[in-house]
């Protein structure tokens, strides 16, 4: 969840330049449509037009153990763009993972347009293992290793496949996240428009507003070489694919609320893209988040919040405090600027340096 902040002046200049040209984005779903004649194949999974195939990408044994990545593709009967939705990317972000079960449940390949891949589970061994951030294999964090390696640890291989297999194949990608299983984290979508291509980032902009979170974080300072993406989204993004990470779930719980928000937003994307018919809906009123600041724990110990999420805090207000093993407090976390928690540690156990808190302020008109 955690990302480097944002700076306020090239944000409201990014916002001004693309609300000057909403034309353009309004017209960014409109790619040449792909034709439908052809098989997809996606690891082990080859569907055909009006197809639904599920398996998986299989993640050979390399310096370290191996796995597999569990996908379905839905295949239209009409032409249409490719649309990637990836959960699990955090194996401990249940919401997404059990939305993208009733998308497959729900979509019938009749109804479509193009090409629908879902990423089940990105990160199998961290959701078996119920790890936070970091893979039980090779302790790793998957979205701080793509695009991967193919003689990599275990992580980086999995984020070699996915950028192979799933991203390079697909025209529009959602990295589906969630509060992991110690964040208490209200929803948000992050955009990432940097820079290098107008269109990408303007359909960007326009995705995160058809998810349907109104608090969107403006976050301009991920790589652009892609060689170095890092992150999931930003994989696709430097591949001039518009892309979004969406956060909607909190504390690891299987939310039905949550789970259900993320299977909305999925549909409304679905038809903002032109892959299913229906009403198309924007957020008319969005939030943007253009100071966002994660902060992190001054010690190992016992954590504990004095916020939650979705509280708005002053300069200076104590986010929380971390004591000893025998309840001495050896520190604090006080917030850097006025904003809004977006998610907060709610659980006690950390360790030096992790993240307990995210707070964000909002863009000035």
């Amino acid at each position: 969840m955690t990302r480097p902040a944002a700076r306020r002046s090239a944000v409201r200049d990014s916002i001004s330049l693309l609300r000057a040209g909403l034309a353009l984005a309004a017209l960014g779903s409109a790619l040449p449509a792909r034709a439908e004649a052809q098989n997809l194949t996606v690891g082990a999974v080859t569907a055909g037009p009006g197809q639904k195939r599920s398996g998986y990408i299989e993640i050979p044994a390399g310096v370290d153990a191996a796995t597999r990545i569990p996908v379905t593709v839905i295949r239209g009967t009409r032409p249409g763009p490719t649309l990637a939705l990836i959960a699990g990317t955090h194996g401990s972000e249940v919401a997404p993972i059990l939305a993208l079960h009733k998308v497959r449940d729900r979509i019938d390949p009749a109804d479509l347009a193009g090409t629908l891949i879902l990423v089940h589970v990105a990160n199998l061994p961290s959701f078996l293992g119920r790890t936070i951030y970091y893979s039980p294999i090779d302790g790793k964090n998957l979205n701080r290793v793509y695009p991967g390696k193919a003689s990599g640890t275990v992580s980086e291989r999995i984020a070699f496949a996915i950028t192979g297999q799933v991203i390079d194949q697909s025209d529009y990608v959602v990295d589906m996240h969630a509060g992991d299983g110690n964040e208490s984290l209200r929803p948000y979508t992050y955009w990432s428009p940097l820079g290098l291509d107008a269109r990408t980032d303007s359909v960007a902009r326009q995705m995160a507003l058809a998810f349907g979170h109104d608090h969107i974080v403006v976050d301009r300072d991920r790589p652009t070489d892609p060689n170095q993406s890092l992150y999931t989204q930003n994989t696709a993004q430097v591949r001039r694919k518009p892309s979004i990470t969406t956060e909607t779930g909190y504390l690891g719980l299987p939310v039905e609320a949550m789970v259900e928000k993320n299977y909305e937003g999925a549909i409304r994307l679905l038809r903002y893209l032109d892959l299913l018919g229906g009403p198309k809906e924007l957020v008319t009123a969005p939030i943007y988040l253009d100071r966002t600041e994660v902060l992190r724990s001054p010690a190992t110990g016992v954590w504990r919040a004095r916020v939650e999420r979705g509280h708005t805090v002053a300069a200076g207000t104590v986010l929380g405090v971390v004591t000893d093993f025998f309840g001495v407090e050896v520190g604090r976390v006080l917030a850097p600027f006025a904003g809004e928690v977006l998610y907060v540690v709610g659980t006690p156990a950390m360790s030096k340096d992790e993240p307990v808190a995210m707070i964000g302020t909002r863009a000035t008109p």
